[in-house]
């Protein structure tokens, strides 16, 4: 009998990355508060934003819709996790599972577009400090983010399309959550041809945004000994502060999709530990990066907090 011939018809799948009868408790404890701490501290950011006409400039537009990112990515996949981790609540349909699928697929993107959007930015406002505001209006800035939501929209159809009209001989997920790699792996077909496509263009969106935050990185190194001390020191505070972001959200990208590629092996759990990492870690990172290092944030929380103390 073929493997198409012995494929069965899936209504759910099992989640199996984690050992559900042995079940890691502290780390789901671990990463419920990570996941609560990141929402709460985007939605700090979205709040305070959206609320004060004096923030209504590009770079905040900008850290808003990073914010909005975070809470969209990290909620793909980390409450999943969670719920195997501390409810033991292993299974999911068929269908939320390509949902899943396309919605984290949506979310990496979009970090990625996100960052690379916000290089743009500092490179303008460098290149030309005084047609800044002429160049990048907050109209203009809200049509390049809504361009690139719909470009990783596109783009993330992809994997679910591929692997939805697939035959599946089995019901058990290799990972965490409905990842692409975990899903092909339970089709009756040999996986690598599909692995290959995803990383080829897995690895042309994160080169290419990679490449154009680097090159942005010098130009500005390049123009910015031409500010004044004060100027210097606001810049370098922002770059100091997407450069954070950006560390967080490569680094272990390039780990898992490029050294993999060059014969890197890499285990499970740790193939799973950085799968992990590249959803939580960016997006509590982002968040307080940017409340405790933009000026306009962080003096809008001490007066908030300033008030509750006296009042108290």
């Amino acid at each position: 009998m073929s493997l198409q011939n012995a494929s069965i018809k899936l209504t759910y799948f099992i989640i199996g990355g984690f050992d559900t009868v042995k079940r890691p408790v502290p780390v789901g404890v671990v990463m419920l508060i990570t996941y609560l701490l990141a929402v709460f501290a985007s939605l700090v950011n979205i709040i305070f934003i959206v609320s004060d006409k004096q923030l209504h400039k590009p770079m905040y537009l900008l850290i808003c819709n990073l914010a909005v990112v975070d809470i969209f990515y990290t909620s793909s996949a980390t409450p999943t996790m969670i719920g195997v981790l501390l409810a033991g609540v292993n299974t999911i349909s068929y269908v939320e599972c390509l949902i899943q699928m396309y919605v984290y697929q949506v979310g990496a993107t979009m970090e990625r577009f996100s960052l690379t959007i916000m290089a743009f930015d500092r490179l303008i406002a460098i290149i030309y400090p005084l047609q800044y505001h002429s160049y990048l209006t907050n109209i203009r800035t809200l049509v390049f983010t809504y361009i690139l939501w719909i470009v990783a929209c596109s783009f993330a159809l992809f994997p679910p399309v591929t692997a939805a009209p697939l035959p599946h001989c089995y019901s058990r997920l290799r990972y965490t959550f409905c990842d692409y790699a975990a899903v092909m792996r339970t089709t009756c077909v040999d996986p690598e041809k599909y692995f290959n496509q995803v990383a080829i263009i897995s690895f042309f969106l994160s080169f290419s945004t990679f490449t154009f935050i680097c090159l942005s990185y010098c130009v500005i190194l390049f123009f910015v000994k031409i500010l004044s001390n004060n100027d210097k020191k606001k810049m370098g505070s922002t770059l100091v502060s997407h450069l954070i972001c950006v560390s967080c959200l490569y680094c272990p990208q390039f780990v898992i999709v490029i050294l993999t590629r060059f014969g890197v092996v890499l285990t499970l759990e740790e193939r799973q530990g950085l799968l992990i990492g590249t959803i939580l870690g960016p997006s509590l990172v982002n968040p307080f990066v940017y409340c405790l290092r933009t000026k306009e944030i962080k003096s809008k929380i001490f007066k908030i907090f300033r008030k509750v103390t006296t009042a108290g």
